[in-house]
C-alpha cells in the first residue's frame, strides 16, 4: 500500500491514531481490569450497586466514542477548514505544575486522605493556569469536598477521608 493510497483512504491521520489508542485502552479497561481488578460482594441486591457498574459504562462509552473518532478520521475531511486542534505548546512551568499536581495527588492520597490531596492538586492546578479571579479558588475547596461525599456518602466508595479520621 502507498503513502498516497493511505492519504486518500484517511481524511484524518490524527483522528484514526487517537481513537486506535483509545479503543485499545478502553478495551483493556473493559475486558481485563474492571473484571480482575473490581471486587464485587457475593450478595448484591441490585446489580447498579455493584462497584463494577460505573466502571463498566465508562468504559463502554468510551469504546463507542472511540470507534466514532476512528470513523470520523475515515469519513471526514477537514483539510479545507481551519483546525483548531492545533497544539500551542505552553510553558515549561504549566507543564511541570501540571505534573506535580498529579504526582502529590497519587502519592499523597492514602497518607493524606481525599479531601486534602484534592484540594491541594486543584490549587497547584489554578496556580499552572492563571486563575484571576478569587472567587474560583473557592471552587477548590468545595469541589473536592462535594466529590468525595458523593463517593463516600451516596455511591458508598470507600475513600481515605483524613488522616485523623473525621
Amino acid at each position: 500500500m502507498t503513502r498516497a493510497y493511505v492519504k486518500r483512504r484517511i481524511k484524518d491521520v490524527s483522528d484514526v491514531i487517537a481513537g486506535s489508542i483509545l479503543l485499545c485502552f478502553s478495551l483493556a479497561l473493559v475486558f481485563y481490569l474492571v473484571p480482575n481488578y473490581i471486587n464485587e460482594p457475593p450478595i448484591l441486591q441490585n446489580p447498579m450497586m455493584s462497584p463494577r457498574w460505573l466502571p463498566g459504562i465508562v468504559g463502554w462509552m468510551i469504546v463507542l466514542f472511540s470507534i466514532l473518532l476512528i470513523l470520523q478520521g475515515f469519513l471526514l475531511d477537514r483539510s479545507g477548514e481551519d483546525d483548531e486542534r492545533q497544539i500551542e505548546k505552553g510553558s515549561t512551568r504549566r507543564f511541570i505544575l501540571m505534573v506535580a499536581a498529579l504526582l502529590i495527588y497519587v502519592a499523597l492520597f492514602e497518607a493524606m486522605g481525599a479531601v486534602f490531596t484534592g484540594i491541594l492538586a486543584t490549587l497547584i492546578l489554578f496556580v499552572a493556569h492563571p486563575v484571576r479571579t478569587w472567587w474560583a479558588y473557592s471552587l477548590a475547596f468545595v469541589f473536592p469536598i462535594a466529590v468525595t461525599f458523593l463517593f463516600v456518602k451516596v455511591m458508598n466508595v470507600p475513600l481515605p477521608i483524613s488522616p485523623i479520621g473525621f
